[in-house]
């Protein structure tokens, strides 16, 4: 009961509006909103098989993350290389978080193809395309090179625990881009390509244990920018759904102007580096 807890769990496809939910937890009778992070129709299964479980005596565990999609290994993302028409390079990397960085860094784009895919409508650094935050015009050049959306729908970072605990007010668990918070003024001229122009951003927390590659990226962007934040989006072009496969990734790759794909181990261009 809400007088009793204080806590509100949301589902729904109107608890994808993150704005609502931003209001719900301004109100003073809410500390806490859990977001079911799959909210759309895609969540009806898990819910049914919650209720179903329960049901039976099943003790549900609480969800810890959404990345519970297929994954793909190394030979499957060779092969899917290998199968390309197109004039198409590629290196297995030592250290692909390094390189991931110092591409980041340079002022690109990057298409990021990692672990499992996400559960759910939004990217959360398995299926997603990455910028700096910092460099000026990336989100333009993101639009203009792969989503060609409206430029007022911002786009959204993903965030270090220890940068969340001074970027968002209040302090709120944000697992899953499902509630947008006011950016700290301090921090809305350091990022500026991911802070609306109301002051909110819809944040994602990492969680090193959920996805300990994609922290160590935020990691590493922390130490050659000063700022433990990504500008992320779902990678796919407009009108389309996320990508899946290595196949998928290679296909939307080159069917835009995006220039760097870190397909697991592997960093795809589409000229020699």
């Amino acid at each position: 009961v809400l007088s009793e807890t204080n806590q509100l769990v949301f589902a729904g496809g109107g608890a994808l509006n993150v704005k609502l939910n931003q209001r719900l937890l301004s109100e003073s009778n809410i500390e806490k909103l859990y977001v079911q992070p799959a909210s759309g129709d895609s969540g009806t299964a898990l819910g049914a098989a919650t209720f179903v479980a329960n049901s039976q005596g099943d003790c549900v565990a609480p969800l810890r993350h959404v990345y519970l999609g297929p994954a793909f290994t190394e030979k499957a993302c060779l092969a899917a290389l290998k199968k390309r028409s197109e004039t198409c390079h590629w290196q297995r990397m030592d250290e692909p978080v390094t390189a991931a960085a110092e591409i980041l860094t340079d002022g690109h784009p990057l298409a990021w193809f990692q672990g499992r895919m996400e559960f759910g409508p939004r990217a959360l650094g398995g299926r997603s395309i990455l910028g700096c935050p910092s460099t000026p015009g990336i989100a333009d050049k993101i639009n203009a090179q792969i989503k060609f959306r409206e430029r007022w729908r911002p786009f959204c970072p993903s965030v270090l625990p220890e940068v969340a605990a001074e970027l968002i007010q209040p302090a709120h668990p944000a697992p899953y881009m499902t509630i947008t918070f006011d950016v700290a003024p301090s921090w809305r001229e350091r990022i500026p390509e991911v802070v609306h122009e109301d002051g909110t951003a819809r944040v994602q927390v990492v969680d090193e244990q959920a996805h300990p590659r994609y922290h160590q990226l935020l990691q590493a962007m922390q130490e050659s920018t000063g700022n433990g934040v990504l500008l992320n989006t779902s990678l796919n072009r407009r009108g389309e759904p996320m990508v899946c496969s290595p196949e998928d990734a290679l296909n939307m790759f080159f069917g835009c102007d995006l220039q760097f794909l870190m397909l697991e181990d592997f960093l795809v261009t589409k000229e020699p580096v």
